[in-house]
């Protein structure tokens, strides 16, 4: 019997980890487009809209961790790893943030919005370098 190696070990276990967190995002994004449609209709409009931007990104970024997911099962890349955990950063420190600022009204957090979004980026770019990357064997 042929025993894995540790790369095949730590590709598979980012493969199931970012499935099962964009899946779970993904699920979250359902719960709270729904708690919001019947529970903040008398909401300010402004902090709807902060509302929606995060489940918006968060919702792009699920799917997002979903191609992360399939794509790290095919490659071992460092860079497919990064760029999952940059879509988490993101979607906890720029959605999150949104959430907390529109549903409970707290601010005190709002500079770092934008270095969720920073996140978002750069696993973008880490996710196009991981596949640019790829040998032309698959691995």
């Amino acid at each position: 019997m042929m025993r894995r190696s540790a790369i095949t070990d730590f590709q598979a276990m980012h493969e199931k980890l970012f499935i099962i967190l964009g899946a779970a995002s993904a699920i979250l994004t359902v719960l709270l487009g729904a708690a919001a449609a019947h529970t903040f209709t008398g909401m300010p409009a402004g902090a709807q809209a902060w509302f929606h931007t995060g489940l918006q990104y968060q919702q792009f970024h699920a799917l997002g961790l979903l191609a992360v997911g399939l794509v790290a099962g095919r490659n071992d890349s460092r860079w497919l790893v990064a760029s999952g955990w940059l879509m988490v950063l993101g979607t906890l420190l720029f959605s999150g943030n949104l959430y907390l600022r529109s549903a409970v009204g707290f601010h005190a957090l709002h500079a770092i919005t934008p270095y969720g979004g920073f996140a978002f980026i750069f696993a973008w770019l880490a996710l196009a370098i991981g596949v640019a990357r790829q040998r032309s064997d698959g691995h």
